[in-house]
C-alpha cells in the first residue's frame, strides 16, 4: 500500500518515518495507515464562544440598521482594568 507522502502534515510524515526506521518499510505503512484512519475518525466539535453569542445577541437588534457600521476593521471590546474603574473601554481598529 503506497502513501501519499505529499498530502501528509509534517507530523504525519514524522511520524511515518520514525516507523520505517524503527520497523521496517512495509510494516511502518500499515501501521501508519491504520493509525491515520484512527486519526480521522477523531472529529473534534468546536464549542461556540459563549462571551460571542452574548454579545451578538446583544446587537442583533441592530442587524437591519443602516446607520449603524462596524466599519472595515471593526472594533476591540475590552473589560476596564484598574483600581475603581468599571464598565468597558471600546476602540475603533484602524489600518496604520
Amino acid at each position: 500500500m503506497a502513501i501519499d507522502e505529499y498530502s501528509l502534515s509534517k507530523g504525519q510524515l514524522r511520524k511515518l518515518s520514525a516507523l520505517r526506521k524503527s520497523v521496517g518499510d512495509k510494516l511502518a505503512e500499515d501501521v501508519f495507515a491504520k493509525w491515520l484512519k484512527q486519526q480521522a475518525s477523531k472529529k473534534t466539535s468546536s464549542k461556540p464562544d459563549p462571551v460571542a453569542l452574548k454579545i451578538a445577541s446583544a446587537i442583533s437588534h441592530l442587524e437591519h440598521d443602516s446607520a449603524f457600521k462596524l466599519g472595515r476593521y471593526g472594533y476591540v471590546i475590552k473589560r476596564a482594568q484598574g483600581r475603581g474603574t468599571s464598565g468597558f473601554s471600546i476602540q475603533r481598529v484602524t489600518k496604520d
